[in-house]
């Protein structure tokens, strides 16, 4: 296996959907600001991959108008994933295990603004049996945390206390969208949202664009002095049926921690786009009370369409970088009540 690290990460998130910029508009600025992390040029990069999904955008091809970002000339070797920008992420990290490329720059791009996210989402699940309810994400997620409440899994405190924690640790997190300092009973006073959900508990939606730079060996170490290492990757799933299988654990996370090695982790980015899905993650990946959790509000402050996950891989990897941890983990979700999971983990070396 090569050596290959997180060099680069930069993010975007609209705070007010009000139907621009364009995707281009969103991922210009951030690729000039890897150019400047890394000092290097378009032609140092060997390999482009993006994760977007034009049907749940609701546009044709909206992939292939984002390439404009990258620009015409000189020509570059490209790839697109129909998924989240954290699988897109994989695909590099595969390519750059080949061998045939050194560098890659990984991105993603979302406007949620241009339908109701919750409803369109729907359109992941099962088309003969489940999809045309038009079960929309919030309400299976409410009746995920439902099942954990009555089978006493967890409780509503425990799914407050993320919450508290979530947005009081995003207060200095310029990219949040929903921060502050709160107390347990701030987040308990509210009013329900979709029961058992309040609204906090739910991450609040956004336009926004991420991107990533890995490289092998030597390569990583000419883009920054201290290279988050990936030390491990997996990705698995769960079955598409929501009743075949139990929503109160996710074995494809658990599965994918112990091939990615969660040993000797102390920090972990989550993506839990609601409060009792972090209890879950937390759960299957063994992360106990010497971890540290979403340092930076973790997903429940911001979730914008397609890259949340790379958002959480390369907050973690700028922990790495500035010395905050060790070895760090990230995680990455998509589908309903986390059907799809990935584990990344990162070492400084």
């Amino acid at each position: 296996m090569r050596d290959v690290a997180v060099v680069g990460f930069a993010q975007r998130q609209m705070k007010e959907m009000d139907g621009s910029p364009t995707c281009v508009e969103l991922l210009v600025p951030i690729f000039a600001e890897l150019f400047e992390q890394t000092g290097w040029t378009k032609s140092d990069i060997d390999f482009w991959c993006s994760g977007s999904s034009d049907y749940l955008a609701g546009r044709s091809f909206s992939f292939v108008s984002a390439v404009d970002a990258i620009g015409a000339l000189p020509p570059v070797m490209e790839s697109h994933v129909e998924m989240d920008a954290a699988w897109a992420l994989y695909e590099a990290w595969v390519k750059i295990q080949t061998g045939e490329v050194d560098t890659a720059l990984v991105y993603g791009f979302g406007k949620a603004s241009a339908g109701l996210l919750r409803k369109t989402m729907s359109l992941q699940l099962d088309p003969y049996t489940v999809q045309p309810l038009w079960a929309d994400a919030v309400s299976l997620a409410g009746l995920q945390a439902r099942e954990g409440l009555d089978r006493g899994v967890w409780d509503e405190k425990a799914m407050a206390e993320v919450v508290a924690r979530s947005m009081t640790d995003a207060a200095g997190n310029e990219w949040a969208i929903r921060r502050g300092t709160i107390s347990l009973d701030d987040v308990l006073a509210q009013p329900m949202y979709a029961d058992p959900l309040r609204r906090w508990d739910c991450a609040p939606v956004s336009d926004g664009a991420a991107a990533i730079v890995i490289a092998a060996g030597d390569k990583a170490r000419e883009a920054r002095a201290n290279p988050a290492w990936i030390t491990g990757f997996e990705h698995r799933i769960e079955p598409i049926a929501l009743n075949a299988r139990d929503l109160t654990v996710s074995t494809s996370t658990a599965a994918s921690g112990r091939a990615a090695g969660v040993e000797g982790v102390d920090l972990a980015e989550l993506h839990a786009p609601f409060s009792h899905q972090e209890l879950i993650l937390r759960d299957a990946l063994g992360l106990g009370g010497d971890v540290s959790i979403n340092p930076s509000g973790g997903a429940l402050t911001a979730n914008p369409l397609f890259t949340a996950g790379l958002n959480r891989i390369g907050e973690a990897a700028s922990r790495v970088w500035d010395g905050t941890s060790g070895k760090a983990l990230a995680h990455a979700t998509s589908g309903p009540a986390l059907q799809h999971n990935l584990v990344c983990t990162m070492e400084g070396r």
